[in-house]
């Protein structure tokens, strides 16, 4: 890209890319959020059968993921744009989101779920591959980079807040039950759209030239797997996705029968996404001067120490204490987001001169495999615990009391579960940042 290219990144095209990221917010959080809970205690699901809904589909995905890397460069090297997949995706992952709380009366509600989430993965699949390759083709230097990812991490972190904070409420105000759902899913299904398909006529300016080859999946992966420092880096990522992902299937849970309301659902989302969005850029000037791995590794071992702090917080019913614990998860959440995918496109460029070729999309394709694994895994491993912990799962209009060992289960799994995921990455980060030293 030439140098007035890159000096064009001005407001207008870092929003517009930015974006699709409110659309893709919103469909990492809500389903993460709600639809677990929606399976056990709306539907009345057993909590083990409901973890196999959330997380049949996202295995699909992980296997789409590099197909469609593969399939994205492919037609970047025959039109020099990621347009069509953008597209595509674009129109059908609103409609996948709406009918996954649409299940109608007469027929089983795991599956008809199963099933609206599995055609709603794929549908994300095909934006979000190609959507997560642009940054490497927006620009070659860092700098703009980061620029790019924290205009990103912001409309993400927007797209979030709305869906997780607006989504448990509409449920309210719609009535509750299968309707409430049904409304919230259309709703928020909208909202959704109407970001991702804004993002596909204001990227179509990025020129996507993977190189002279286009790979197959197999040849893609064969080409990726020398690249030490990426798998290093994704490892990190995925580790600390499950976390956060495992936190936010409790999060109803917590609210519900450790706090008492459910309605709290909605404020410890917004404790925890919104000061995520004031943060990014104080961990991108931080980045800047102390450099993005010491702050990350910082980031990820401060998330995991204030999610052991809510372990006694939450015990004792502290709301008030609950609540200051989950902002600042939310500000180490922010570089969580942040740092890892501004550092991504530096794997990528890094690693050309290696093999002869920039291929964005093969790398993006795996590195979102290994995060939708990370999220489908984190409801499918807190439905887990539910089940070993004795979890009565019962439809809305027949509550049941719990035990005092689903009680306990809840609240660790909410807790010190994403505290040992987050201790495990860290490792992972130490080992990227040395073979970045390396390759420096």
């Amino acid at each position: 890209m030439t140098r007035a290219a890159e000096r064009s990144l001005g407001p207008g095209r870092l929003l517009g890319y930015g974006v699709g990221s409110v659309g893709t917010g919103v469909f990492s959080a809500v389903p993460g959020l709600l639809l677990l809970y929606y399976l056990t205690d709306t539907l009345g699901v057993p909590a083990a059968l409901a973890g196999f809904v959330l997380v049949a589909p996202k295995v699909w995905d992980v296997l789409l993921n590099p197909l469609v890397g593969a399939a994205s460069d492919r037609e970047a090297v025959r039109t020099g744009r990621r347009t069509r997949l953008l597209a595509a995706g674009a129109v059908a992952l609103p409609v996948g989101f709406a009918l996954m709380f649409a299940v109608p009366g007469d027929l089983p509600g795991a599956a008809w779920s199963g099933v609206a989430f599995l055609l709603a993965a794929s549908a994300f699949a095909c934006f979000q591959v190609p959507y997560v390759a642009l940054p490497t083709e927006m620009s070659p230097s860092r700098q703009e980079r980061t620029k790019i990812m924290s205009w990103r991490v912001v409309c993400l972190t927007v797209g979030i807040l709305v869906a997780g904070g607006l989504a448990p409420a509409i449920v309210d105000l719609a009535g509750g039950g299968r309707q409430g759902y049904a409304v919230m899913g259309v709703v928020v299904g909208v909202v959704m759209g109407a970001a991702l398909v804004a993002a596909v006529p204001a990227t179509r300016w990025v020129p996507s030239r993977p190189g002279p080859a286009q790979l197959g999946p197999v040849a893609a992966f064969r080409l990726a797997r020398g690249n030490v420092p990426f798998f290093a880096l994704l490892a990190a990522f995925v580790t600390q996705a499950l976390a956060v992902a495992v936190m936010l299937a409790g999060a109803p849970y917590v609210a519900s029968y450790r706090l008492g309301d459910y309605g709290l659902t909605s404020l410890m989302f917004v404790c925890l996404v919104g000061p995520s969005m004031l943060a990014v850029p104080g961990w991108a000037r931080l980045s800047r001067n102390y450099g993005p791995v010491r702050c990350y590794l910082a980031a990820s071992a401060g998330f995991c120490a204030v999610a052991l702090a809510l372990v006694p917080a939450i015990a004792a019913g502290a709301l008030v204490a609950t609540l200051a614990l989950t902002a600042l998860a939310g500000v180490c959440y922010a570089a969580l987001q942040l740092l890892p995918l501004s550092l991504l496109p530096d794997t990528v460029h890094a690693d050309a001169p290696r093999t002869g070729h920039a291929q964005a999309g093969a790398f993006t394709g795996l590195w979102t495999a290994g995060e939708t694994a990370g999220l489908a895994l984190g409801p499918g491993l807190f439905a887990l615990v539910l089940a070993v912990s004795g979890f009565a799962s019962a439809p809305v209009e027949s509550p049941v009391a719990q035990p005092p060992e689903a009680l306990t289960g809840l609240l660790l799994g909410f807790t010190a579960l994403p505290a040992l995921l987050m201790l495990i990455s860290l490792p992972f980060v130490a080992w990227y940042g040395r073979l970045a030293k390396e390759t420096a």
